[in-house]
This record gives C-alpha cells, sequence and structure tokens, in this order.
C-alpha cells in the first residue's frame, strides 16, 4: 500500500529581524530587506504590526495593520521601483 503525502506545500514566510533601519523578511529560503527609508510606514508601526504580514501572491504581501502591500520584486530590483508612494 502507498500513502499519499499528508497536507499540501505551502510557501513559507516570516519576519525574522527588526532592527534600527529596517526588517527582515524571510519568503522561500531568501531573505529579504525592507528599509525604513524606502517604506516609512515600517517605521512607526508596532512590532505586532509588522508581525502581522500575509502573503496575497507567491510575490506579494500585505501589512493590514499599516495599510502596506509590497511585491518580491520591488525589494529584489529596486532600481525598477524608483517611484515610492509618500502618506
Amino acid at each position: 500500500m502507498i500513502s499519499s503525502k499528508n497536507g499540501t506545500d505551502t510557501l513559507q514566510y516570516e519576519i525574522t529581524n527588526i532592527e534600527r533601519f529596517g526588517i527582515w523578511l524571510l519568503a522561500d529560503d531568501k531573505e529579504y530587506f525592507i528599509k525604513f527609508e524606502d517604506y516609512p510606514a515600517f517605521k512607526k508601526a508596532s512590532i505586532e504590526q509588522i508581525l502581522n504580514v500575509k502573503r496575497i501572491s507567491p510575490g506579494q504581501f500585505r501589512w493590514p495593520d499599516i495599510d502596506e502591500d509590497i511585491e518580491l520584486e520591488a525589494l529584489e530590483y529596486p532600481e525598477k521601483y524608483i517611484l515610492r508612494y509618500k502618506k
């Protein structure tokens, strides 16, 4: 008898560190640094707000408490995304 695999594979992610100049996001075994300079909404956010992150697609993350969305491509290739929204 051959058993089937339990559950389904999911894309893993987590905030691994919050430091003076930004936060670290681990997504699919790769770490990305999100600079407060580029994403100022995070600088004034609480730890709880920063840790409340949702993956809304394979390449996009949402922080509902601070109304911030980030695409991994923007973190990998910031030169392609030079315009930033400022509240």
